[in-house]
């Protein structure tokens, strides 16, 4: 029997001084990077590659991936 999954709680925003926040450019790929947080006080670090070298579309891809985890966020498992 699996163990009871701990809701997550999501805390991110977006500075607007810093529109690349959560961003960063490997070798040439935009990757996006969070800390996910979970009830039962442990966190788990997220690192996506968005496949892309164009940092507006990484930006976007960035967004959709987040909003996509907002609605996700009861249902995920750590």
């Amino acid at each position: 029997m699996k163990p009871p999954i701990a809701p997550i709680q999501l805390s991110l925003r977006t500075p607007a001084d810093n529109p690349n926040h959560h961003l960063w450019n490997n070798h040439g790929t935009w990757w996006c990077h969070f800390t996910l947080h979970l009830s039962n006080g442990t966190s788990c670090r997220v690192r996506r590659s968005l496949r892309t070298d164009c940092p507006t579309k990484a930006r976007t891809r960035r967004d959709s991936l987040l909003d996509r985890l907002r609605t996700q966020a009861p249902t995920l498992t750590p």
